[in-house]
């Protein structure tokens, strides 16, 4: 049996929180948290942060860096009690049940890589290796509806099971009972808009197995109890009073599932106390033959049930021959907030204590992470309530329809891809040369015309707030301001065309698993995101004052400021805005000086000790920003600052960061002098090798929250800190 050991040398039983000896606590140290961002295991897969903790161990993202850094969820299960008798009936059966998930070859289920056998710090896992789903969960889609007194509506509940219970139906012709139906365990994909279902029972019944029935050295196994999974109040009650599981198990979970998206209520709000029958009536109004297809799967007892997803579709497809659904709004313009606890983790996140982003005048652009619509639930009283203005470029163009294109998997598709109508012949010569002119330039660019639309409608938007509600026509009398749009497209395309190519055709596909991936790149050279971040700040500002202070990263002009991030990601990467500062044997300074051109910027890094004094002077002109971060990311000593110094006792060890940007479009000449008294040359460090260029594929967010940093200060985020080489 391994020993956690604290910092004295104190050997502990495992699971120890504290020391036995000392006192000291041990639920922080390396022992028991060995699985870190940052850390390859298997020579694989590396890990980029955690996605979620429940009772049965945590959850990461991690990258395949055998396939192209494509991403993965790597789901972790270390018996508390680390005996070989207990590690080899886990192996056992995980091996059973990874057998079982190996069969579920479905587009709605995310696929099973492999079971990866690990020793860490004398510390057994087992790790299942599944796909990674970029969306959000049905929990966190109805928490912000709530939150915009919104709810789903009856058309939207019926669209789910039609989608799910085809997949149902698939694992339960395999024999498998997923066991854990819930909001939490239901991901709307990001790329294709389908339900997603995660989280299959039978890997947590394993370790609830192994931790009831294995749990002592040299034991041998109890009289097996039933093991006894689900969520109280979506689980049938023969499920959680005997563990027994069928088909229809799946299809009541479903049922309640629907139910709490349709009322807002928890299960146990829906369940009346004294007959423990279902009550939903007196919180949603729906079609009577939708809630008697509802009441029949909730069935208390189970004979009374649909037995299989077949009969629910047959039942559901002769509702809607027979009662049209209720003309329940689709509420659309959806942006969810999450947090690092919710499971899947796969957000884009809004920065806490911020507003939400001003409605945008004509029709408010959609969010990158919102559900969108599909055209079989439109009808005729929604397309009134979504048609949105039409802005020349040829033909009508549709806010919040059209869908940035992306593959199934986490890598964004990065060249154009939507179609751009043809002008409309009866708008004049001078229109249409302009319009023609517009479009060969954004063709050239490489930018995607949904996006390209979406992003000047919004600023089009905000500059025109009188227009609200208002529906630009391909009419005469609309011709001024056709012009107006036109005129923002172009002066738009000036901006974006500071960016790279590469950045330029990725705009509309970045999200908050690409900053995870910048944030882990960067650490392995000792710099927190914050520096980076402070880089792509100066250029985005400069082209986009308006949104200083503001909360704009799910609105289309963010994808410009991650368009400006993923440039500086790579100039850090390559060295060219990055440099590390080291002491010559015998000195105590060190100088750096140069010159930025248009809007540039430089990190420079040195590795320090606490208890030295530090002094640091920057010569430069008022239009260069001075910051200093500790090794922590806990510290700005200097922030965005036009100070020119800063003297003191260091509190940390480790790599302290100097960020110098201009926020000026002519050359700026700067001089970074850095004295250090009592400083011992450190040890010399192994460079990490550079990567050329970053890697296009998305990984999701954390987190750290992100907020862009030039001013005004943001809510900080807890940033990814650099961890000091030894």
């Amino acid at each position: 049996m391994t020993s956690l050991k604290c910092s004295k040398g104190h050997e502990n039983p495992t699971g120890s929180r504290f020391c036995l000896h000392c006192g000291e606590m041990l639920y922080d140290s390396p022992m028991s948290q060995s699985i870190q961002p940052g850390q390859t295991l298997g020579d694989r897969y590396l890990v980029v942060r955690q996605l979620g903790q429940g009772g049965f161990g945590k959850t990461y993202l991690a990258e395949d860096i055998n396939r192209f850094r494509e991403l993965c969820v790597l789901k972790e299960f270390s018996p508390q009690v680390q005996t070989e008798y207990v590690l080899q009936k886990s192996e056992e059966l995980f091996e059973r049940e990874a057998s079982v998930l190996y069969k579920l070859q479905h587009p709605q289920i995310p696929r099973f890589r492999e079971l990866l056998r690990l020793n860490i710090n004398n510390k057994g896992y087992l790790i299942l290796v599944q796909d990674y789903v970029e969306g959000e969960t049905y929990r966190s889609l109805l928490d912000h509806r709530l939150k915009q007194g919104m709810k789903f509506g009856e058309t939207e509940a019926k669209q789910l099971l039609q989608q799910i219970l085809p997949v149902l139906d698939y694992i339960h012709s395999l024999g498998v009972i997923h066991r854990d139906i819930s909001p939490d365990n239901l991901i709307l994909r990001k790329s294709d808009q389908l339900p997603v279902l995660i989280d299959f029972g039978g890997v947590k019944q394993v370790v609830a197995t192994v931790a009831s029935q294995y749990y002592a050295p040299g034991s041998t196994p109890a009289t097996p109890m039933p093991t006894l999974l689900g969520k109280v109040g979506y689980a049938p009650p023969e499920q959680m009073q005997t563990g027994s599981v069928e088909a229809h198990s799946d299809l009541y979970a479903l049922a309640a599932t629907i139910l709490v998206l349709l009322t807002g209520k928890q299960p146990a709000e829906l369940i009346d106390n004294y007959n423990l029958q279902w009550q939903w009536r007196r919180e949603v109004n729906l079609s009577p033959a939708f809630g008697e297809v509802l009441d029949k799967m909730l069935a208390a007892a189970p004979r009374e049930r649909y037995q299989n997803a077949n009969q629910v579709l047959q039942a559901l497809n002769l509702t809607a021959t027979n009662n049209p659904p209720l003309q329940t709004p689709f509420p659309q313009h959806i942006s969810p907030q999450q947090t690092p606890a919710q499971q899947t983790g796969q957000t884009v996140p809004v920065a806490p204590g911020k507003s939400a982003p001003t409605p945008l005048p004509i029709t408010p652009a959609p969010h990158y992470s919102q559900p969108q619509v599909k055209s079989s639930w439109l009808t005729p009283g929604k397309i009134a309530a979504i048609f949105v203005a039409t802005v020349a470029l040829g033909g009508l163009t549709y806010f919040g329809v059209s869908q940035i294109t992306s593959r199934q998997d986490p890598t964004p598709t990065v060249t154009p891809t939507s179609t751009e109508p043809p002008v409309d012949p009866k708008f004049s010569a001078e229109e249409r040369g302009r319009k023609e002119r517009l479009k060969a330039r954004r063709e050239r660019l490489g930018i995607d015309y949904n996006f390209y639309v979406q992003l000047v409608n919004q600023i089009f938007s905000a500059k025109n707030p009188s227009l609200s509600g208002r529906t630009l026509s391909d009419e005469p009398q609309d011709a001024d301001l056709r012009e107006e749009w036109d005129k923002t497209a172009s002066e738009l395309l000036d901006k974006l065309s500071e960016l790279s190519s590469d950045a330029r055709r990725r705009l509309g596909t970045f999200t908050s698993a690409d900053r995870d991936r910048w944030k882990v790149r960067v650490n392995d050279i000792n710099v927190g995101s914050r520096s980076v971040y402070d880089l792509a700040d100066a250029p985005f500002y400069q082209e986009f004052p308006d949104q200083r202070g503001k909360n704009f990263l799910n609105q289309p002009v963010g994808q410009v400021w991650h368009g400006f991030v993923f440039d500086k990601i790579n100039a850090v990467i390559a060295r060219s805005d990055f440099e590390r500062m080291q002491f010559a044997s015998g000195d105590t300074s060190v100088t750096r000086s140069g010159t930025f051109k248009n809007r540039d910027g430089k990190i420079f890094i040195a590795q320090l000790s606490a208890g030295q004094e530090m002094e640091v002077s920057l010569t430069a002109s008022s239009r260069v920003l001075f910051s200093i971060y500790s090794p922590s990311g806990k510290t700005a000593l200097l922030e965005d600052s036009t100070r020119r110094s800063w003297s003191g006792t260091l509190d940390e060890s480790g790599y302290y960061e100097f960020v110098i940007v201009s926020t000026s479009s002519q050359s700026q000449d700067y001089r970074l002098r850095l004295n250090v008294e009592n400083a011992a040359p450190p040890e010399p460090t192994v460079e990490p090798t550079p990567t050329p260029t970053v890697e296009p594929t998305p990984t999701p967010t954390v987190e750290p929250t992100l907020t862009p940093t030039v001013e005004p200060t943001p809510t900080p985020e807890p940033t990814l800190t650099p961890t000091p080489t030894p």
